[in-house]
């Protein structure tokens, strides 16, 4: 029995609960929960079956990252190559036209996922190393669009209030469950948004953020990365056991 069992459950719970909420008939909305499940189950099982020392949160998919891959920050070459994940993946219901689900095949490369997931690959040398000590995760699993020609993105924090605080009543429970699964010594958001989620879970955890890597973010299109590998450093540090710590 894989110890994702639990997890993979719990998601499909999850799943089930936001399928089961109204949106904006204006907005696209796309769960790759849903169409892309194949893909994250094999991420679950593959890549989240252990407690870690870190929990890493994203916001929700990027159309060209998870929407496409079914993987947190999915960019399809890091899924590919770095995680060893490829496997078929449908479409969603209602489809925009200017932002279709190729799956595996996207022509496009989701910046974000590029850089966070080239990061982590550069700091531990393999995916092995990198899961023996975090998990990546996101907060809320759906994409949002607009209806106009340009399909422009939508956040979660831009949606009404009411289905705003319905959804974020689903994604914390959910949330409260994966951090009670990989019970990580330290919450740290990719962004402040995903920080803030975390907050009310970090009692007696270390909590911190890393600049979101999003190129529509001024700090993440200089130094990102050094930015990023200072932080963990200091993350690091602040984990080690205060023995092993140099003075």
């Amino acid at each position: 029995m894989n110890r994702a069992d639990e997890l993979v459950r719990r998601t499909l719970a999850f799943r089930d609960e936001v399928e089961r909420l109204s949106f904006d008939a204006s907005l696209y909305v796309y769960d790759p929960l849903v169409y892309a499940w194949d893909a994250h189950r094999l991420y679950l099982e593959k890549w989240c079956n252990r407690q870690v020392d870190i929990l890493l949160l994203g916001m929700n998919p990027g159309p060209f990252g998870m929407a496409q891959t079914g993987v947190p920050f999915g960019e399809v070459s890091a899924v590919k190559d770095f995680l060893g994940i490829e496997t078929a993946v449908g479409q969603p219901e209602r489809m925009h036209p200017k932002r279709p689900v190729w799956g595996f095949s996207c022509p496009r490369s989701e910046v974000s996922g590029r850089r966070l997931w080239g990061f982590l690959k550069k700091h531990y040398g393999s995916a092995e190393a990198c899961f023996s000590q975090l998990a990546v995760m996101n907060y809320c699993p759906l994409v949002f669009m607009d209806a106009g020609p340009t399909a422009r993105n939508v956040t979660p924090d831009k949606l009404g209030k009411e289905v705003r605080q319905n959804l974020d009543e689903l994604c914390s429970r959910y949330l409260a469950d994966v951090i009670a699964y990989f019970q990580p010594k330290a919450l740290v958001g990719v962004g402040l948004y995903a920080k803030g989620k975390l907050a009310p879970f970090a009692q007696g955890r270390l909590l911190d953020s890393i600049i979101h890597p999003s190129p529509g973010n001024p700090q993440a299109n200089k130094g990102w990365e050094e930015k990023t590998e200072l932080k963990f450093q200091s993350l690091l540090a602040e984990l080690m056991p205060s023995g092993q710590r140099k003075n």
